[in-house]
């Protein structure tokens, strides 16, 4: 992207037209606007970005100059205006911002709603672009998120620093990744995207023939059901990663504030131990509620069943109704006997003799006729299912008195605990600090647990939604026309894929190099034995290059993290720009487009050789220098970069509300 003009209309300082042309010459592309402070250096720089978003950092959001404001009478009306004209991708946009403001009966200046515009040419014409795909064009050219990054005020560049370092939202890593030329493949992973009712496979899902079976239908609605929830539970879950994120930060700043007073360190050490504690008691009270789970399980039902079961065996003990029967014989042998006349011992069997009553009297207790044998059986597993649930109630009993005691000690650490923080509290100077500390800390319990319930969600709901898929899918593969579908179906999920392999290929790869050209940046500026290491959300740690391989991140100063930001910013722009160079390789599949680097007061914390070092390096990575400075720094700049610089600009201040723009 190359900028070639800014034009204002009663911005702020800025009354009346006044148009800056930006220096695009491949070897002068550096442009250089000086001015003493509050002359408009910062205004002119924050014009690019309400042009684009419509926003600027200002406390006063009312950008119409006052000294006409001044000169207006109630009901007339004013415009401001900034058009902006860039390259990009190889077509020229033109950028306008307007916005009306009518004074009111009391004498204030009232805004209406900015309204911005978006001019290209193609064929030689100029097209507009539709007012609803306005945000979308301008988020393509350069996402909001990244812009900051290219269009800074190098008084917040420290603040910058330490925002690259923890704590970015995905949406700063998408942007960075488009910004690395990985768009494309963005692009097609979320059209192609399996879990998407908007992409290919989600359009195959809505096209099965339901005629066939009105199940898959049902099906169908179901697993939507479900995913639409799974989605809003993984929007809701990236958003509590980041809360969680910010709130630790938060916490372990005001946790270092905290430490600089000692008596208050004494009672932040003492709460950690009570802390740990009381961590270690909470996590024994769940195995203990894990193992009692389990155990009671194995036995719940024959416990409750024992009142029951002894009950029976008295009754049966009581009433002689144990078997007396002989294994193995059967009524039928004992009648076999009494017919013959004999016994196999060979004794006689007759009526009314000793050994014909006895075996008469053994008839009542072997089968058919007698259940003896059944009930000697109950009798035993009853005897064995007793034993082995005597001691449930004692094992129960046991851990609940130690669950108790866990409780207990629970309370009285949460008591100790907040008797500390009040104490805490109480102390000058940081009540304030301590308040904040547990409020942070209490936010962060409540994300955790509300995560740890969402990811429980997210489990059950997506086991629930296979099961589902796997169901319609034996029900499509049924009829004919529904079997196509889902070959068409397991293409697209190839695809899917094979392409986000590539993708984490590709992106690994370009994520290293970047890595590789800030540290090699960085070297450059700062040297001091310090590396940077980039993570898979582009957030950078600072290391200390250890021959130990003893690598521990470290809080930068301010001269670092100038450093930093440049290499982070200029790595990218060096990227980018090294991708647009190969983007015509028909093998090359990423695609991007160098960035301008636009800076308000960018060496005003740098030493003199720094901003030698920062001079030379900047213009040869970057595509275009745009640099709103003031003058001694301006000075030095322009001796520093010497031919690099094309165009120059002079901020002429006549007062606190009119600043006229020169060229030199």
């Amino acid at each position: 992207m190359l900028l070639k003009s800014l034009k204002v209309v009663n911005f702020r300082q800025f009354f009346g037209e006044q148009t800056i042309e930006f220096a695009t010459d491949e070897t002068r592309n550096v442009t250089v606007i000086m001015g003493e402070n509050g002359s408009g250096k910062t205004t002119l720089a924050q014009a690019f970005t309400w042009c684009l978003y419509g926003d600027t950092d200002f406390e006063d959001k009312v950008v119409l100059n006052r000294a006409l404001e001044r000169k207006m009478l109630p009901g007339q009306e004013a415009k401001v205006r900034v058009e902006l004209k860039l390259i990009h991708n190889g077509t020229e946009y033109t950028i306008i911002a307007e916005q009306i403001y009518r004074k009111d009966t009391s004498g204030r200046a009232k805004g209406q709603n900015i309204v911005r515009t978006v001019a290209y040419k193609k064929n030689g014409q100029q097209e507009f672009v539709r007012p609803l795909e306005v945000d979308s064009y301008i988020k393509q050219i350069l996402p909001k998120e990244l812009s900051r990054y290219f269009f800074f005020d190098g008084e917040r560049i420290g603040k910058m620093s330490k925002e690259i370092r923890k704590g970015k939202s995905q949406e700063f890593a998408q942007a960075v990744r488009g910004l690395l030329g990985l768009n494309a493949f963005i692009a097609a992973l979320e059209h192609l995207n399996p879990r998407s009712k908007y992409g290919v496979i989600g359009s195959y899902n809505q096209s099965y023939d339901v005629e066939s079976d009105k199940r898959i239908a049902q099906y169908n609605q179901e697993i939507e059901r479900i995913q639409d929830r799974l989605n809003r539970i993984d929007e809701r879950l990236t958003e509590l990663v980041e809360q969680i994120e910010i709130a630790r930060d938060l916490s372990e700043r005001t946790k270092e504030k905290l430490k600089e007073y000692e008596e208050t360190a004494k009672l932040q050490e003492e709460k950690q131990k009570l802390e740990k504690e009381l961590n270690k008691s909470i996590n024994d009270r769940h195995i203990i509620i894990s193992e009692v789970m389990q155990e009671f399980h194995k036995h719940y039902a024959t416990y409750f069943s024992k009142s029951l079961i002894l009950k029976s065996l008295e009754y049966l003990s009581e009433d002689d109704k144990l078997d007396k029967g002989i294994p193995d014989i059967h009524a039928r042998t004992i009648e076999f006997l009494i017919n013959r006349g004999s016994c196999v011992c060979g004794t006689e069997i007759k009526e009314g003799n000793e050994a014909y009553k006895k075996l008469i009297e053994a008839l009542k207790y072997l089968p058919p006729q007698s259940i003896g044998i059944a009930v000697n059986q109950f009798v035993r597993e009853s005897e064995i299912k007793v034993k082995s649930s005597t001691n449930l109630y004692e094992y129960v009993s046991e851990k609940y008195r130690i669950f108790r005691q866990h409780q207990e000690e629970e309370n009285r650490l949460l008591s100790d605990i907040q008797s500390i923080e009040k104490k805490i509290e109480g102390m000058e100077g940081i009540g304030i600090l301590q308040s904040n500390l547990s409020r942070y800390e209490k936010n962060i319990r409540d994300y955790e647990r509300e995560k740890d319930e969402l990811n429980k969600e997210k489990g059950a709901l997506e086991t629930k939604r296979d099961r589902l898929e796997y169901e319609r899918q034996e029900l499509t593969l049924r009829d004919e026309k529904n079997k196509k579908i889902e070959i068409y179906k397991k293409y697209a999920e190839y695809i899917f894929d094979e392409l986000s392999r590539v993708y984490k290929e590709n992106e690994d790869e370009t994520r290293k190099k970047l890595e590789q050209y800030i540290n090699e940046i960085f070297k450059n500026i700062y040297e001091g034995g310090l590396s940077i290491s980039v993570d898979e959300k582009y957030n950078i740690q600072v290391f200390v290059d250890d021959e130990s391989n003893f690598n521990n991140d470290i809080e930068t100063s301010t001269a670092q993290s100038i450093s930093v930001i440049f290499a982070f910013i200029s790595g990218i722009i060096k990227m980018a720009r090294e991708i647009s160079k190969e983007r015509d390789n028909d093998n090359k599949l990423l695609d991007s487009e160098p960035y301008p680097l636009v800076m308000d007061a960018p060496l005003s914390a740098f030493d003199r050789r720094r901003i030698k070092t920062v001079c030379d390096v900047l213009p040869n990575i970057a595509e275009q220098v745009i640099i709103f400075i003031k003058d001694t720094d301006g000075e030095l700049a322009e001796e520093y970069m010497g031919l690099k610089v094309g165009k120059r600009y002079l901020f002429n201040k006549i007062d606190e509300l009119h600043t006229i723009l020169t060229p030199r």
